[in-house]
């Protein structure tokens, strides 16, 4: 088991939850909430504790696209590449957000796990189009330079902090 994988959190889930196996999503939804990801070796405790299969809390997780595996960084960001947002040029904002963070398609997540940077289909702001979110907050009408300077202002969050 990993260290850093403090326990008595899942504990207070689930006690939360009255080790419910009817809670398994809620369950997971508040694990990845404080994680910022579902570490896998939650899994066992999670399914013990729900009195469930292991193999059902596990596809439950990878079922639902919201779940993570994977750790995400502490800002995440999600650029739209739905209809409205491609056609007022999102792709430009996205390479540039890739750019300054050294992330690629591949690579989501910077190696200090501050920033991940995802595509979405549509965040349903079309009428702000070019549209992201950092942690679901809205940010519109965006252009290159507008997430640089979204970025530079993140960074200095991150020294704040």
């Amino acid at each position: 088991m990993n260290s850093n994988i403090d326990l008595s959190e899942v504990d207070r889930i689930l006690q939360a939850h009255g080790h419910s196996p009817q809670a398994i999503i809620s369950v997971l939804q508040e694990v990845q909430e404080h994680y910022h990801y579902i570490p896998r070796e939650v899994f066992p405790y999670i399914s013990k504790g729900l009195g469930i299969s292991e193999a059902k809390a596990y596809s439950v997780a990878t079922f639902y696209e919201n779940f993570s595996l994977e750790p995400k960084g502490k800002y995440v960001i999600r650029v739209c590449d739905g209809t409205a947002c491609h056609v007022r040029k999102s792709i430009p904002i996205l390479e540039r957000l890739r750019s300054e963070l050294k992330l690629s398609e591949e690579k989501k997540t910077t190696d200090d796990l501050n920033f991940t940077v995802e595509t979405v289909s549509c965040l349903g702001a079309c009428g702000l189009a070019p549209v992201l979110t950092v942690n679901d907050k809205v940010y519109p009408a965006m252009t290159p330079d507008k997430v640089s300077e979204l970025v530079k202002k993140l960074k200095e969050e991150l020294k704040n902090d």
